[in-house]
Order: structure tokens, then sequence, then C-alpha cells
């Protein structure tokens, strides 16, 4: 992807009307960093790894830095760039724009846990940066944006769920399995790129 693609992404994302869930007051929020990286004519997007740990339901699984809102968090934004610093080791900055947001989505309740919305942020970073993940991450990937606009990389999956094999859609990259709720954000960036 070009400069000019990437320009592309920030116009269309300036324009975007995102959807917020009218449920939200009434539930706990977190957000996300969706950071699309340019190193050299090519567009990453960086994800991470979340560490194995018992007691994690996102345990292992392919992410975006971010978190649950803190009581002082203003909104989401703070949220998103205090969560990747954190996570990652990266402060976002002025050199790092917030190029716009996607749809918030709602996390499935998972044991004793409540449902959450998730408001994801999308940032444009033309850097290299040295990562220094937490004791939640296992590592940062990033995955090439044309490996994702590519549909011949779809791929499906099962998720076992009560009992039931239930088939998802996915991407496999490197070894490394995308899907649920990281999918979902995904697959709104791509439809907004593919127009």
């Amino acid at each position: 992807m070009s400069e000019t693609q990437l320009q592309q992404v920030e116009q269309v994302l300036s324009l975007y009307k995102f959807r917020k869930k009218r449920i939200r007051p009434l539930l706990k929020r977190s957000a996300v960093a969706i950071i699309l990286q340019e190193i050299e004519a090519e567009v990453r997007i960086l994800m991470i790894k979340r560490a194995e740990s018992d007691g994690d339901a996102w345990s292992g699984q392919m992410a975006f830095p971010g978190g649950r809102m803190d009581p002082g968090d203003r909104h989401g934004f703070d949220v998103a760039v205090r969560e990747t610093r954190e996570e990652i080791g990266l402060t976002l900055g002025a050199a790092d724009p917030c190029i716009g947001r996607l749809s918030e989505v709602m996390t499935r309740p998972m044991l004793m846990r409540r449902r959450m919305v998730v408001s994801p942020y999308v940032f444009r970073m033309n850097r290299e940066v040295e990562f220094t993940p937490n004791r939640e991450v296992a590592e940062v990937v990033p995955v090439p944006l044309k490996f994702l606009l590519d549909r011949g990389n779809r791929e499906s999956m099962t998720w076992p769920h009560r009992g039931v094999q239930i088939p998802l859609p996915c991407y496999r990259y490197e070894g490394r399995c995308i899907w649920g709720i990281s999918l979902m954000m995904l697959d709104e960036l791509l439809g907004l790129l593919e127009l």
C-alpha cells in the first residue's frame, strides 16, 4: 500500500460515521488502538499476541493494544493511549495522530464477566520503534495490510462453545489466528478500504 493509499485511509476515516452502542452508559467500557505503521512503503497493522494466562478469557489471542476504562480516564481515546503505553511501551503522541474511529463492538459475556463496549481508535505511525511488551503481551505482531486485503488469505476455524463446534472466519498469519472481536474491527476497516 503506497503513501497515497494511506492518505486515502485517512480521508475515508475522516468522513466515516462510526456507530456507538446505545447501551454503552450501562456497561463497562474499554478501548483499543489500531495502529497503521508505514515503513518503506508497506503499511502494517500492529497487533499483539496476548500472553498465556489462567483466568484471562482472551489468553493467547491476537488483539490490539487496549483495555478497560479506569475512573480517571476522560474518554476512550485516553484509554487507548494509556493501554498502548502500558502494554507495548509505545507512547502515541503528536507524531502518531489518531486518524479516526471505528464502530463500537460488544464483547460476549464470559464466565463471571459482563459484556463490555469496546471503542476502536485508529492511529497513523510513520516511524520505527522498539517495543517493550509487559507481562500481558507475549509479542507485538506487525500484520501487513496487504495480507488482510487479499481475501484469498481468509480462512475458517471452529470455535468450541458449550459442546458445539461453531465455524467462524479468521486469518492465519505466520501461525497466529486472527478472529473474533479483533476480526470484526478489521473487517469494518477493510470494508471501508474496499469501497
